[in-house]
């Protein structure tokens, strides 16, 4: 069976972005593939988070991937800092790795220009720590945006390049695997862009009704068109966007035929996205809850994929350390 691998950084609570640009794919993907999804709490420590907030961060994401359908018997859930094989093929890869080419990988240097007092070898070698994430698994495929593609490219590089040094054909070289045509793009409540933490304009599945409510209420609007049928601007297609996926294309359809006759009013729209993204929410947030306030079935749920993923990673290295001249 072919392996997808997956992981994301314990930086905060999934919103509606996450959910439908990937993790509802996840939830599909796990029938059809060796799936291995993992908390990835050591490329956090890029950013230096209190020992509290990474605990807290961890027990949320593991948590909130439960609860929206990953299934822990089908595919390996774990948290990367439990699976201490990655760090040794970082090593190697890292031993094989060019200062030039690292420095001249676009997330590096952003990141350079956003914290220029913290410019630490972590951030240096996140593709070479990413490398050794996807390939210790020999994973086939890697589901990635497009800001992550070029450390996708270093990754298939230490592959290509580990198989140069040895002269084997050990490593194939992992693909991306791009989930537009089964993800969709939810765009934020600020009137452009995409949904997302940084931005400030996320729905997070956590949030409360009051809280959902408040969001959804601020969102940007216009004075209203003017003209039959006249195209939307971004904000205003931004709200129908987001409607047409939460609620009933009745719900909707009653909507846009308003707007195109001129007789929209946002007030009633907002209230209307606001009641049907709460009950979307709703069942997943209660999930949520509930599972974090239930530690000793996150640990365990923890163990058994740190055991799946482990035995996966010990064969790799166990070969890697053959290739290299390494005793076992």
């Amino acid at each position: 069976m072919e392996k997808v691998l997956s992981g994301i950084r314990p930086t905060g609570n999934l919103h509606l972005g996450n959910y439908f640009g990937a993790v509802k794919s996840f939830v599909k993907l796990q029938d059809d593939f060796e799936c291995f999804f993992f908390i990835a709490d050591w490329h956090s420590l890029t950013t230096h988070p209190k020992p509290e907030n990474l605990r807290e961060s961890v027990k949320t994401i593991l948590s909130e991937y439960l609860a929206c359908g990953i299934d822990p018997e089908k595919a390996a859930i774990y948290v990367q800092s439990d699976l201490k094989q990655v760090l040794e093929l970082y090593l190697y890869f890292n031993m094989n790795a060019y200062l030039g080419e690292l420095e001249r990988v676009t997330s590096f240097k952003e990141k350079v220009r956003k914290q220029p007092d913290n410019v630490n070898a972590g951030l240096l070698t996140y593709p070479t720590l990413m490398a050794a994430d996807i390939l210790i698994h020999k994973a086939d495929y890697v589901p990635v945006g497009k800001d992550q593609e070029q450390n996708m490219e270093m990754a298939r590089l230490f592959a290509r390049r580990f198989n140069r040094i040895y002269e084997v054909e050990y490593f194939a070289e992992p693909k991306s695997f791009h989930l537009s045509d089964k993800a969709v793009k939810v765009p934020g409540l600020d009137g452009s862009g995409k949904m997302g933490k940084s931005e400030g304009n996320a729905i997070y599945l956590v949030d409360d009704e009051a809280t959902i409510r408040k969001k959804v209420m601020r969102a940007v609007t216009d004075s209203g068109p003017v003209e039959p049928n006249q195209p939307k601007p971004e904000p205003i297609q931004n709200l129908f966007t987001i409607m047409e996926i939460v609620s009933d294309r009745s719900t909707f359809d009653y909507f846009n035929d308003k707007y195109n006759a001129c007789e929209i009013r946002y007030g009633d729209m907002k209230k209307q996205l606001a009641a049907d993204i709460n009950a979307f929410c709703a069942p997943i947030r209660e999930r949520i809850l509930d599972l974090r306030g239930n530690d000793d079935y996150l640990a365990r749920v923890a163990r058994l994929g740190a055991e799946k993923a482990e035995a996966s990673a010990e064969k790799t290295l166990r070969e890697v350390r053959q290739i290299i001249g390494f005793r076992n």
